[in-house]
Parts: structure tokens; C-alpha cells; sequence
């Protein structure tokens, strides 16, 4: 059946805007003006008015964690109670409270942030935990996803005392007394994590369709999502068969980008030797790119510097890997025909992967390779120049905007904070794609927009480097037209363009004409994937 919609302010990636497009057999047939898509019309077409509604395409992040966002849909949201650490341990104590728990059964939060605490200004530490419960194990996780708490009983069921050794790549923080006090962080998660029950495939199933149905209120239709190591006892083909059962069950909304996170040398050849590269797959769940952290956040003073933090000069953060395991690890992906997306947020540690992608480059030249670096936020001019010269694409989060504000000159100073979070020039110089990294952040996109085109946080604080904002439209085309670049999928989605994919995203408000401080209170009125509508706000 075609379907017409007319009469409405349809987005085609330009300023001039048009009434009206025809959806047949799940892609886009005609884009134009009312009359001619009219024409279209016979006894089995539908005819829609949109009535001025402003129409875009569906929207792509570019960087996220589905699987992740739907494991945190079943967990404690401390995001909502970070603003002190008394809050947070009540409603920690409320949770409880209210469930029937089982002996033994692990409570997990995500979302706190020591820098919103108006009671204390540190992590919150084991003790703190003990004072909720010692009868039940608590893990929290901070909102950036790099650093977790935990009380006595988790440290006593996961064997970790004053004995266990550090481990490479991470730290769990000690007492006076040499005793671990409940932090972990980076790699030393794991010691955490693999204590955990894991999930079934069902359970994973579950949790997809969780984070998918949650993902198409924001009109995200499609998503570039790290999910492999969210359980480190499950291995990443029933991770894999899991979306591929819910897409062929016809229950997948949010078309899948996998970004391949696999740490070890061993296990990328293996998944290598498996047929596995990128582009393996189909329009709903592919393989994307080798995937790789390379550091942690600057919250958390892990983002790895060239220098010592500047309101601590004891750290100059954590780095997750040597420059030989980067060159190591890129150059397999790369020899193999597989995309690279690095997380890097300090300057070290994007000038290791950087230096990396070169080296392979150089070894083995390759023209459209797509290489790129997630969140790119502490740049310098040097690495800027790098991104351009070696067509790194860049992978941001403008909502990390609304925070990091906050705290970002503290952190590394006024002089190297002026190169950091570039995101104008990182648009104009290379190429570049928008993301929430959630659940570090909501998956709202207007708050996303807002903050890249604004530069303020979302209450209003700021602007900061107001040069490097973006206009709406390039905003707009980060979300949804480059981001299918990201994937190589530029030809087949991103735009309402014929020939393309019927993801499309029906809004409250005209994003090209209402005030720019009104865009974070934009709403999704429908969204639509191949043609189908998967929400509708009433």
C-alpha cells in the first residue's frame, strides 16, 4: 500500500523545507511538494495529513550502549537521587524496602554523581554502603559507566581483600590499612562484574526490547551500540543471536550497529576467523566496527592525560591499553577490512589511538576506511589537525556539555580546556556524528541538539567556547544523515530522500524556527521505522 503524506514541513537536509513525501514497499518513492505527491495517489493508497507537523529522519546515536541501557532500565535509577549522598543512600534503603529479596541477591544502582552531592564532595566508599546494608550485596555505578561502589558483602561474595592483586589497565582504591575500600575502576570492574549473575538469552532479549521501545520515544530508529563485555559472563554469539531472533521474530525496532567491543588480541582474531568484519549482516542488526576503550572519564579523573589533572596533580588518569596493544589491536581490525571506534577522551590516550590508526594506515593505505574515535573531548590543535589529515571521523556526545561545563576547567585548566569539545570544528574539518553514550546520558536527542547548538547546560549555564557551536541544521544532520555515514549505511538511510529507508520522526515543533532554548522541550510525536509506526506519543 502507498502512503501519502502531505501538508507538512518535511527536513531533506537543507533550510528549504518540503510539504509532502510517498511511502511504498518501506522506502521513500517520492519527496516533494503536495501536488505532484498527490499524483501518487490510487484506490489503496492511505493519504496522511500532517498538518505543518515538522518531519525528519529517523534519528541515529551514533554511540551508545542498548544492551547496557536496558540491563539499567532494571536497576535503581540513582540519576534521580544524586543530590546528596544521603539521598542516594535512601533511596537506596527504600528499594529494599519495598522488595522481597532473595538471599544473597545483588542491588544495583547507575546514575550517581559525586559532583551533584551537596553533603560530601567525594565518592561515595564502602562504608557508606555498609551503613545501608551488609546483608545483601550493593553495587553502584557512577552515571559515566567508569567507576563502581560496592559494600563488604559484595567484596566478601567476589573474594577481593586486602591480598588480591591490581590488575592491568585499572585500580580498586585501598584504606590506610591496605584494605579495599569499595571503588573500582576502568578494567578493576570486572573483578565486580564477573560476581554478578548473568543474564539468559531471554533475559538479553528482554532487556533489547526494553531499551528499543524506550529508544523509539526519543525517535531513535537506529543505533551504534557497544554491548559486547555489558556481561563479562556471556559470550558475545548469544549476544549476536539474540538480536538476530528478535529481528527475524519481526520485534526489533532500532536498526543495530554493532560496535565490536573485543579487549584481547585472541578473541579479534577468533571473531575475525568467524566470518565476522564489518558489514557482516543485514539492515537490522550488522557488524560495525572493532570497538575498544582506550581510557576513562573525566569525571572520574580516568580520561588519560598528556599532563597531571590540574586540581589533582597526583593523576594524569588511566590508560587502558600500551601504544604496542593499540598498534597491535588496530592493525588486525584494519588488515582485515574492519572498522575501528576508539573511546579516548583524554589527550594521551587520543594521541596513542591516533598514532595507532596512522601507523596502519601508513603500513596499509586504505581510502574510506572510517576510522574514528569515540567522544573526542579533550583535543588539542595537534590532534584537531590529525583528525583532518587522516579523515578521522568523530564520534561526539554535545550532551556531555550539560556536566562537563561544570568541571572541565578544573579539571584540565582554562588554557587546555580552549581546544576541548571542538565540536564546530570537528564538523568542518573531518567528519562527525552525535550520540548520547547511553545510559551515561538519556537518549533524548533535543537535549543533545540543544547543547550543541546553545553551548549551555541544560539549566542554562554557559556558554562555553560559544565558537564552536553548531548550527541547528548541521545539528539536526549529526544525528540522523551522519550518522548513517558513520556506519557506511549513507546510501540506504539517514535522509527522507527517495530510495532511502522510511525511518522518519513526526515533532511538536519546527526545529529550524522556534527559539533555540525551546528545543530541549521538543516532543516526538510519532516515530516511524521502515514505514511502520513503532510510538506514538497519544
Amino acid at each position: 500500500m502507498t502512503h501519502i503524506y502531505y501538508n507538512g514541513k518535511v527536513f531533506t537536509g537543507d533550510e528549504n523545507l518540503q510539504q509532502a513525501f510517498v511511502v511504498e514497499n518501506k522506502k521513500f518513492i517520492y519527496v516533494g511538494n503536495n501536488e505532484e505527491a498527490l499524483k501518487y495517489k490510487d484506490e489503496n493508497s492511505k493519504l496522511i495529513d500532517l498538518d505543518e507537523k515538522f518531519v525528519c529522519p529517523g534519528f541515529n546515536d551514533s554511540h551508545m550502549h542498548v544492551l547496557g541501557y536496558g540491563y539499567s532500565l532494571k536497576m535503581i535509577n540513582l540519576a534521580r537521587k544524586t543530590s546528596s549522598l544521603e539521598e542516594m543512600k535512601n533511596a537506596i534503603k527504600e528499594y529494599i524496602n519495598s522488595n522481597k529479596l532473595r538471599e544473597n541477591e545483588w542491588i544495583c544502582g547507575r546514575g550517581w554523581n559525586h559532583d551533584y552531592f551537596n553533603d560530601v564532595n567525594r565518592f561515595p566508599t564502602k562504608d557508606d554502603l555498609d551503613e545501608i546494608s551488609t546483608e545483601y550485596p550493593i553495587c553502584i555505578i557512577r552515571a559515566c559507566g567508569h567507576v563502581c561502589v560496592v559494600n563488604s558483602k559484595a567484596l566478601e561474595l567476589a573474594g577481593i581483600n586486602k591480598n588480591t592483586l591490581q590488575i592491568e589497565g585499572g585500580q580498586f582504591d585501598i584504606d590506610e590499612n591496605n584494605e579495599p575500600n569499595g571503588i573500582f575502576r576502568e578494567n578493576a570492574l570486572n573483578l565486580i562484574y564477573n560476581k554478578i549473575p548473568t543474564p539468559d538469552k531471554e533475559d538479553i532479549k528482554n532487556m533489547i526490547l526494553k531499551a528499543c521501545e524506550s529508544l523509539n520515544s526519543y525517535g531513535v530508529t537506529s543505533a551504534q551500540t557497544d554491548d559486547f563485555i555489558v556481561f563479562p559472563g556471556v559470550d558475545y554469539e548469544v549476544i549476536i543471536t539474540a538480536y538476530k531472533e528478535l529481528a527475524n521474530e519481526g520485534k526489533l525496532t532500532v536498526k543495530i550497529y554493532e560496535q565490536a567491543q573485543l579487549s584481547q588480541k585472541e578473541e579479534l582474531e577468533s571473531f575475525l576467523s568467524k566470518g565476522y568484519t564489518t558489514g557482516v549482516g543485514d539492515d537490522y542488526f550488522k557488524i560495525g566496527p572493532l570497538k575498544l576503550l582506550g581510557d576513562g572519564s573525566l569525571g572520574a579523573r580516568t580520561a588519560y592525560l598528556n599532563e597531571p589533572y590540574s586540581d589533582d596533580n597526583s593523576t594524569f588518569g588511566i590508560c587502558t591499553y600500551t601504544q604496542e596493544q593499540f598498534d597491535e589491536m588496530v592493525e588486525i581490525a584494519h588488515k582485515n577490512n574492519m572498522q575501528v571506534a576508539i573511546h579516548a577522551i583524554g589527550d594521551k590516550a587520543m594521541d596513542m589511538v591516533v598514532n595507532s590508526i596512522e601507523k596502519a594506515l601508513d603500513k596499509s593505505p586504505r581510502d574510506n576506511h572510517r576510522h574514528g574515535v569515540v567522544h573526542c573531548q579533550l583535543t588539542t590543535s595537534d590532534l584537531l589537525n590529525k583528525f583532518r589529515d587522516l579523515n578521522l571521523h568523530a564520534y561526539i556526545q554535545s550532551i556531555f556539555l550539560d556536566y562537563d561545563i561544570n568541571i572541565v576547567e578544573d579539571r584540565i585548566g582554562v588554557d587546555r580546556a580552549k581546544t576541548s569539545y571542538n565540536f564546530n570544528t570537528l564538523f568542518n574539518e573531518t567528519t562527525m556524528s552525535n550520540g548520547s553514550d547511553c545510559p551515561v546520558e538519556l537518549p533524548n536527542v533535543f537535549n543533545g541538539i540543544y547543547c550543541a547548538v546553545t553551548r549551555k547546560t541544560l539549566d542554562g549555564k554557559g556558554p562555553f567556547l560559544p565558537n564552536q557551536a553548531l548550527s541547528v541544521k548541521d545539528s539536526i544532520l549529526s544525528f540522523t544523515r551522519n550518522g548513517a555515514y558513520a556506519s557506511f549505511e549513507e546510501d540506504i538511510k539517514g535522509d527522507i530522500a527517495v530510495g532511502k529507508a522510511a525511518d522518519f520522526v513526526l515533532l511538536s515543533d519546527n526545529l529550524l524556527d522556534i527559539d533555540v532554548d525551546k528545543i530541549k522541550d521538543v516532543k516526538v510525536l510519532n516515530t516511524f521505522l521502515d514505514g511502520k509506526c513503532v510510538y506514538s506519543l497519544s
